[in-house]
């Protein structure tokens, strides 16, 4: 060792391991537009495919004349449901356990479903087609609200399943019925509540949205009649389920499927499920033995690819007069549109749902869902969080504002009193979940002092009274939210989708030179994987993060995954490549300690190498012992480094924030500013702070979105009401604030690195926080809650119903 000997400290800068905030890999490609999506695929002979869809939000097709359409130069095929009932492929499997209709058969359910697929030589003449399918329907009464579903004379809407009173998770009450689902203790729960001090109730909807990623949905498909071999190139979250699904669709041997996720547009859960899309591209190309292609546009994105939330909650919260909470109760009224093709564990068809205890140690608590049917679009996906949690958040956090309101006491004073203590984890919910650690005081009191919460509210109280005394017209508010998200499906004796254990998985190979490719079950869309993943097989196995390939979204390659959502690739995956470079680092302690010809354990791990103990100069770096496991015959060693690992995580992983909004509020104009947004977020241990700053800010926006102006409403005939971006708000530069973002560190006890990602967390948080801060702009004139959307029309009503309006 000399002066130039790197220190321990700058070889494990070298790495780029975790903590290290490394440029993304991935953007050399993209900002030289050289990123490679379906749209981009192009194959010889490639024919393109597009839908004739529903104008009714329900009817009945009485006949289907596609004689003009196939009279166009150009058009090779017109499919109907007719025509895929002998292949038996009329309907699908939904990952909820429902059936859909891949083509509409006899009836239509919903505006823009799918009723016939044409196939064109090019996209043109395919849409030109599309106009002269002569369709003959006969309207019905459409149902769009899910409070009227089951009504005695409701429409029955699912004539395939009339007669079907048992569903998959379990009786049906009702033809437009899906399912019940209950937990916690209904008895106890409402006795505490009907003998609480106080008690408040509301009714908290949140609206349907759309994930609206910047890609559509979109495949290519190709059947190889030489071979018996389908490619379909899609845009896939989760690409092995794809392939598993279609295997049982087609029947064709999963192992003659190949699926692959080139470049995504961004996800946000709509590409998780099956789309008709898929089964009649596979379908055309299997008849026609040429490449087919199928993208849909924008409008067909929002009005038939699945939505998210839709949920309107009833909840009960009771507490001690000085405001310690003792129980609570919701029922959700789930409206599942006319499929069940909610993106849910099978053992929760309402997701994590039962999360909605939050952050707050509640004695007592019981959740009820009814699932049920309505003209509208099938989904239910995430929507950037993990399974319903955002849902869930939402409806704790207005109800413990709510509950603060009738109880006189200030919203930060009444989440400090009533959260889960550090030394209270691991915690077990009343509805059952444990938290596997947590630090929200500490969390909540940072952001307090950050924002200097006091001088807010004592602003506030000057604001209120220059506006009684008419000096402004505008009234601010102030939101404060806490969240702890549930991500990282997850354990396989929990969680599966159709019966696949959602476990992740990971292949390492270290190549003779020293450099190494890790292929993963998982799939970005923009989060960044090749980039992170690196970070932690840098900080693993010691070969710095540059010199690792990160590769996904290939079936034929990839190990078995359930692909990337609900925030499980750094829960999931992530651990599983800790865990194969773990693999790795073993055996090459071995080939090592047979180099230095001294026992294993007079060895020890230091960055890059292993050294002997107490003889740091002895050491064999990993670029050498990879040379040595291709060129030395090592007794009782197999040649090459190699490892796979497949981990089921023993329990879910427990991010949390503290966020606070302050808005001001112009009653006479409804429009609201954003005048400052600090997110806290503590998602374990941080693999890269510039990524997850970036994964903050993109979900906050979001958050925005969903908040102040994104709904996917109906008329009362079922036609879709904002199915464009000229209706559907998606925020620019513009409307988009400036963000401060923080942080804590507590890592997750059970995951190899403590990480427990950070994806959908600032969604789960931010809705509640700008929701809460413009309820709080209007709380001293007696509002207890409005709902969301907070656009400008909406909050000028409250302002108008309030008295408030010049």
């Amino acid at each position: 060792m000399n002066d130039q000997t790197p220190t321990t400290v700058e070889r494990a800068e070298k790495l780029q391991g975790l903590g290290c905030k490394r440029k993304r890999v991935e953007d050399a490609r993209f900002t030289q537009g050289k990123g490679h999506y379906v749209d981009d695929i192009k194959l010889p002979g490639m024919l393109f495919g597009d839908f004739v869809r529903s104008p009714y939000g329900h009817a009945r097709i009485k006949s289907i004349n596609k004689d003009a359409a196939m009279a166009v130069p150009g058009v090779v095929a017109v499919l109907t449901a007719d025509d895929l009932k002998p292949l038996n492929l009329h309907y699908m499997p939904t990952l909820a356990g429902d059936v859909q209709a891949v083509l509409a058969d006899e009836k239509v359910l919903f505006q823009g479903q799918e009723v016939a697929f044409v196939v064109a030589e090019n996209r043109y003449v395919a849409a030109d087609a599309v106009d002269l399918v002569e369709v003959d329907y006969e309207q019905l009464p459409a149902i769009n609200n899910a409070f009227k579903a089951m009504d005695e004379n409701a429409p029955l809407l699912r004539e395939d399943i009339k007669d079907k009173m048992d569903g998959a998770h379990g009786p049906r009450k009702h033809y437009n019925h899906i399912f019940n689902w209950s937990v916690g203790d209904r008895e106890d729960t409402h006795k505490a509540i009907e003998g609480a001090d106080v008690v408040a109730e509301e009714l908290i909807t949140y609206q349907r949205v759309h994930p609206c990623p910047l890609e559509t949905c979109g495949c290519v498909a190709s059947m190889d009649k030489v071979n018996g071999k389908l490619t379909i190139w899609g845009t896939f979250q989760a690409p092995h389920a794809v392939r598993t699904v279609a295997s049982l669709i087609t029947n064709i041997p999963e192992h003659n499927i190949r699926i692959i996720s080139p470049d995504i547009g961004g996800g946000f859960g709509n590409k998780v499920g099956v789309y008709p899309g898929y089964i009649c591209a596979a379908v055309a190309s299997i008849v026609t033995g040429v490449p087919i292609k199928w993208v849909e546009d924008r409008m067909e994105n929002l009005t038939s690819t699945a939505f998210a939330r839709d949920y309107h909650m009833s909840g009960k919260i009771a507490a001690t007069r000085d405001g310690r909470i003792t129980a609570l109760d919701c029922h959700v009224l789930a409206d599942h549109g006319a499929f069940d093709a909610c993106a849910d564990p099978t053992k929760f068809p309402a997701g994590f749902f039962n999360i909605c205890t939050g952050s707050y140690d509640i004695p007592l608590a019981h959740v009820s869902v009814d699932g049920v049917y309505t003209n509208k679009a099938p989904g239910g996906v995430a929507y950037r969080c993990s399974f319903r949690v955002t849902e869930a958040s939402y409806f704790i956090e207005r109800m413990i504002d709510i509950l603060a309101r009738k109880l006189d006491m200030d919203p930060a004073e009444i989440r400090m009193k009533n959260f889960i203590r550090k030394d209270q984890f691991p915690y077990t919910s009343a509805l059952g979940w444990e938290y596997d650690s947590g630090d929200y005081e500490t969390a909540l009191d940072k952001a307090m002092k950050t924002v200097d919460y006091a001088g807010l509210r004592a602003e506030q109280n000057a604001n209120r009274e220059a506006f009684d005394r008419g000096e402004t017209r505008k009234l601010m508010g102030i939101g404060v939210a806490f969240f702890t998200e549930i991500v990282g499906a997850g354990p396989v004796k929990n969680c599966d989708i159709l019966g696949l254990g959602m476990f992740d998985s990971c292949e390492i190979r270290i190549h003779p030179t020293g450099s190494a490719i890790a292929r993963l079950g998982t799939i970005s869309q923009g989060q960044g994987h090749a980039t992170t993943f690196a970070q932690i097989l840098a900080s693993e196995i010691g070969i710095p993060a540059d010199q690792i390939t990160v590769e996904e979204g290939d079936t034929d390659t990839a190990p078995y995954g359930l692909g990337t959502y609900g925030s499980r690739s750094t829960p999931v995956a992530g651990a599983a490549t800790a865990m194969a470079g773990r693999k790795i680092r073993a055996k090459a302690q071995m080939i090592a300690a047979y180099l230095l010809e001294v026992h294993e354990d007079d060895l020890e791990w230091d960055v890059d190498r292993f050294q002997v103990k107490g003889n740091p100069e002895q050491h064999k770096t990993m670029a050498e012992i990879a040379f040595a496991a291709y060129n030395q015959a090592i007794p009782g060693l197999e040649p090459g480094l190699e490892a796979v690992s497949y981990y089921d995580p023993p329990n879910m992983t427990y991010p949390f924030g503290a966020y606070i909004c302050v808005v001001d509020v112009d009653v006479d104009t409804g429009v609201t500013d954003i005048r400052r947004f600090y997110a806290l977020d503590d998602c374990g241990t941080r693999i890269n702070p510039m990524i997850i700053e970036g994964q903050v800010h993109g979900g906050l926006t979001e958050s925005l979105a969903i908040a102040m102006g994104q709904e996917i409403a109906y008329d009362e005939i079922g036609n879709v009401k904002g199915s464009s971006l000229l209706d559907f708000f998606l925020p620019t530069a513009v409307e988009t604030p400036a963000w401060e973002t923080d942080y804590t560190v507590t890592p997750s006890p059970h995951h190899p690195i403590g990480a427990k990602g950070v994806g959908e967390s600032p969604n789960v948080g931010g809705v509640s926080a700008f929701s809460n801060a413009v309820n709080d702009a209007f709380a001293h004139k007696g509002l207890t809650h409005t709902q969301m959307p907070h656009d400008h029309w909406r909050v000028w009503k409250t302002a108008e119903k309030l008295g408030l309006n010049g």
